[in-house]
């Protein structure tokens, strides 16, 4: 057993340190220069259509309101992982490791726009008066053939079982707040299937709920922190940009290997926690009732931007200002105990946020999984989800989900090399002018949107 789980981690962490993330910096080069470098010239193009798709009604029959598809998305992509998983690079490479999260997210901005354009660009309706879209379609039209998206669909089902996330939720609310384990886990899976059977609408409902909810509070308590530690950040902040190229901060050895450290942490941790390349976004955000994909694509680099930039920032900045990050706690407890320094009954306060967080991020990818092992059997598809799902979120609540996390972490990284090779292969169907007329194009259902379920 203990063999195993170190050939999987083993697997993971050479598949990300040595080929996705190079792919990510090479590839996100490349469509930024493509784009022209749209994320950031084009940010407040980007902000005002946000702004008027949040401000509009949806007058569509099909699909949902794309803030609905935006928030479900955002839920998937906001979790733990920006409270706990983030800190882990900071831990392992560095203070330096910040940066390398900042690259991530702006080349990972515009490969996530470009997997969402082209889950709309090639999206097909389904019987449930919306779409179905994402990387099982796009993929068909990169290779003219359907073994690349089963194998894609089949991977994000591996993928969309949050193992690690549920069991985190249930350790912090029974440990800090003394409730019945059993109670615990049952009581989140009911809420977890309630979220899942509803599809994305209802994702997106609860997500557009909780996300606000939680940035809201979450963003506010570490500015507060920040304001009383203003000293220290110019310190922290030129020790994050000097220790990006040395990374002798905490990996020790030698130069070269102490900055590949920090940087595969750095870049690691951001594509976990930006979904980068997944593709889950891509089947999110397909149910869009929006017939511009390029608008909708937009709120990717919306999601990523308020995901690294806002939150994973956030967390890191409390752990590096408040000197926990080498204190040798646990990682889940890093940002707790920074934030206990200022803040009473954070026992309370932080299994409330690990539940927000966590079970937005469980439901969105439960539905993702769903929808996938429909597409490989339409039949019977997701009764074999559902059954599958549930034990193993119950089994891995009891048990060590090491092994789990790292076949996830594996997953992860092949759907980021399909997915990107498959856009590459794709790129000339991408269009990046995001200007024009936000009322739906005319002859985009009849076009570009097969009539076919």
């Amino acid at each position: 057993m203990v063999e195993s789980i170190n050939i999987l981690e083993f697997l993971e962490d050479h598949l990300w340190a040595y080929i996705a993330c190079p792919v990510v910096i090479i590839f996100g080069l490349y469509l930024s220069f493509s784009s022209g470098f749209i994320q950031i010239r084009r940010f407040p193009s980007i902000l005002r259509i946000f702004w008027a798709f949040l401000t509009t009604k949806d007058r569509c029959p099909r699909g949902i309101h794309p803030i609905q598809a935006f928030f479900a998305s955002v839920g998937g992509c906001v979790g733990v992982g920006n409270v706990v998983a983030i800190c882990t690079a900071v831990q392992l490479g560095g203070p330096g490791a910040l940066f390398w999260i900042w690259v991530t997210a702006l080349m990972g901005m515009v490969i996530k726009y470009s997997e969402v354009y082209l889950g709309l660009r090639f999206r097909v309706r389904n019987d449930e008066g919306s779409y179905n879209g994402g990387p099982m379609y796009f993929l068909q039209h990169a290779f003219k053939g359907k073994t690349f998206a089963y194998l894609a669909a089949f991977l994000l089902c591996i993928y969309g079982v949050e193992v690690a996330q549920f069991r985190i939720i249930t350790m912090a609310i029974t440990s800090n707040l003394d409730i019945n384990e059993y109670f615990v886990i049952a009581l989140l899976l009911s809420l977890v299937l309630f979220a899942a059977s509803g599809g994305i609408r209802r994702v997106g409902t609860i997500s557009t709920a909780i996300i606000p909810i939680f940035v809201t509070l979450y963003v506010g308590m570490g500015t507060w922190v920040l304001l009383n530690n203003l000293n220290a950040i110019p310190e922290v902040l030129s020790t994050v940009f000097s220790e990006a190229f040395t990374g002798t901060a905490a990996a020790g050895g030698l130069l070269g290997s102490a900055l590949m450290k920090t940087m595969s942490e750095g870049m690691r941790r951001g594509c976990y926690t930006g979904d980068v390349g997944v593709g889950y976004a891509s089947i999110i955000h397909s149910e869009s009732s929006s017939t511009v994909p390029e608008r909708q694509a937009t709120l990717a680099i919306v999601d990523i931007f308020l995901d690294t930039y806002v939150i994973c920032t956030t967390s890191v900045m409390l752990i590096l200002v408040t000197g926990v990050w080498n204190s040798g706690l646990p990682t889940a407890l890093l940002v707790q105990t920074a934030l206990d320094q200022y803040f009473p009954y954070m026992h309370f306060f932080m299994p409330f946020f690990l539940f927000l967080l966590g079970y937005s991020t469980i439901n969105a990818y439960f539905c993702v999984g769903l929808k996938c092992a429909d597409f490989i059997w339409p039949n019977h598809g997701k009764k074999l989800y559902y059954l599958y799902a549930v034990s193993a979120l119950v089994f891995f609540s009891f048990f060590d989900s090491s092994k789990a996390q790292a076949l996830m972490g594996i997953a992860g990284g092949l759907l980021l090399l399909i997915n990107c090779y498959g856009i590459f292969r794709l790129r000339h169907e991408l269009s990046f002018d995001i200007d024009g007329d936000l009322a739906p194009a005319p002859n985009f259902n009849s076009e570009l949107v097969s009539d076919q379920p």
